[in-house]
């Protein structure tokens, strides 16, 4: 998840659970050519993910730092994001050419931000022709929106020839509220959100045969959640999500999966602070610009990315509640 910080990125911890951990920091580190395949982990059988960094985009890690995940079935594999450059698409591909010779049928978007997105075109036709791209109903009408936006956003971040090489590929198939896709032998539960919440197109993907949950960006662990939907959206998602009858998740962004639902518990927390903390100053008449930087100050620790990201999520906090 990037949306244009601004600030100075701050090492932090997070004091979750957690199932299975990855070893690093999650410092930025330099993108290996195309030719080598992504980094994966399984973390259930036929379930794979590889862990991007925790860090801002940069040309050295190419948009290396959203989760992205693999699924094998008994006759196809399905595709969940495809990271934050064409050239992590194509380290994702090699991947999965690495795990199984079968055809990749889905590529499953799970919202429109250009760190899960920005991969497509390595999957493109001409490259994996029997290819489906998945995604929520509103996805489209959000890429339409915004994809010309974050093509010249991200020029600076990534370059010139990375930007050149993207392209917006809206899906094919939506999902209207719940669909299952068959990978043979194993069905995947789909769910399309209604509340907007990390965005308004957010949309998780349940392997309902070993109980992994592959969350997008609903779920945030280490990097600080941020909000480019609605925070009361988020709030009220929450309950919701944690009924899904999953054992672990992937979240979109941290170097770990954690059991489920507990998996929620700090992003839970520092949702509430947020609420509380804005109602509180705004009840003060606090104006704006003052409150921003206490609105969830006392969480600063307890994330990575915090300086970066807090800001923009303390002002959404204060835009919500300002009027109510």
């Amino acid at each position: 998840m990037q949306v244009m910080p601004a600030m100075r990125v701050l090492a932090g911890s997070i004091a979750i659970a957690c199932f299975v951990a990855i070893v690093g920091t999650g410092a930025a580190q330099a993108a290996p050519p195309d030719t080598t395949p992504l980094a994966v982990q399984s973390v259930a059988a036929g379930d794979y993910v590889h862990f991007g960094q925790v860090a801002l985009t940069t040309q050295d890690n190419a948009g290396d730092i959203a989760n992205l995940g693999i699924i094998v079935g008994q006759n196809a594999v399905a595709v969940v994001d495809t990271g934050g450059s064409v050239s992590v698409g194509r380290r994702l591909l090699l991947a999965v050419r690495g795990l199984t010779d079968k055809p990749i049928r889905y590529v499953i978007n799970t919202h429109e931000h250009p760190d899960h997105v920005f991969g497509n075109a390595a999957f493109g036709p001409g490259v994996t022709p029997s290819v489906t791209f998945v995604g929520h109903h509103n996805l489209p009408t959000e890429l339409a929106k915004r994809g010309a936006y974050y093509l010249r956003s991200f020029r600076d971040q990534l370059g010139a020839a990375a930007i050149a090489e993207v392209k917006i590929i809206p899906p094919t198939l939506l999902v209207d509220s719940e669909t299952t896709l068959d990978l043979g032998g194993r069905r995947l539960r789909l769910t399309a959100w209604a509340l907007p919440a990390h965005t308004a197109c957010d949309l998780t993907v349940l392997d309902e045969a070993t109980g992994v949950l592959y969350s997008g960006d609903l779920v945030f662990l280490q990097h600080l959640p941020v909000i480019d939907g609605s925070l009361t959206g988020w709030l009220s998602l929450l309950p919701l999500l944690a009924q899904v009858p999953a054992k672990i998740v992937v979240p979109g962004h941290g170097r770990l999966v954690a059991p489920w639902p507990q998996a929620l518990d700090d992003e839970r927390r520092y949702f509430n602070i947020l609420a509380d903390d804005a109602r509180r100053l705004i009840a003060a008449g606090v104006p704006l610009a003052r409150a921003v930087p206490e609105i969830g100050r006392s969480e600063r620790n307890q994330w990575q990315l915090f300086d970066d990201y807090n800001p923009r999520n303390a002002t959404e906090a204060f835009s919500e509640f300002e009027w109510q």
